[in-house]
């Protein structure tokens, strides 16, 4: 029988922790806001997954796994570690997205205004992922200034890809469950 692993290490009770590779930083650096950003919006993941039907359900799960990916890219120190493959964000992940956002998209009305979050119980939780992921965005360019160099231009480009899905989803559960759309109505003069 295998040796059940100990959930805690205690080598971050000051506020410290490894990053791949073994080098400690400040768990409040650029890099830890940007893959804890990214974390959370796994696990925001999870909820929204709860209130999708299972095709939906199943492109949610891929995506958290990619975003595993995409975390394990941004815990990689690449000036003392090389990256493993499993912690490459490729453009083909880029690519398939972009057509599962194209799908979501054909299936929904064209958009006259903006749409404001809201709708049914997905929709906003959808929604939710949508703006944790642009903080996640914010937070790898945060990155990207602190280290002084650019990081890989698939991992934005995925992060910001990600947030239009989220958005073509929010509308999809709406629309699956014919709830209007709730648009933004402009102040008037």
């Amino acid at each position: 029988m295998t040796k059940k692993s100990i959930l805690y290490t205690r080598t971050g009770d000051a506020g410290m922790t490894s990053l791949v590779g073994g080098q400690r930083v400040r768990k409040n650096s650029a890099r830890l806001e940007s893959y804890g950003t990214i974390d959370e919006l796994n696990a925001q993941i999870g909820l929204l997954a709860t209130y999708t039907g299972e095709e939906d359900r199943q492109q949610l799960i891929d995506i958290q796994s990619k975003l595993f990916v995409v975390g394990s890219y941004l815990a990689t120190d690449t000036t003392q570690r090389e990256l493993r493959e499993q912690s490459i964000v490729t453009e083909e992940m880029v690519t398939q997205l972009e057509h599962t956002i194209d799908l979501l998209d054909a299936s929904l009305p064209p958009l006259r205004l903006f749409i404001l979050p809201g709708g049914t119980r997905g929709a906003s939780v959808a929604h939710v992922c949508r703006t944790v992921c642009r903080r996640a965005e914010r937070r790898i360019l945060a990155l990207q200034e602190e280290l002084g160099f650019p990081l890989d231009p698939q991992v934005l480009a995925y992060v910001n890809r990600l947030s239009d899905y989220f958005f073509a989803l929010s509308r999809k559960l709406n629309v699956e469950a014919g709830k209007e759309e709730i648009l933004w109505q402009p102040r008037k003069k």
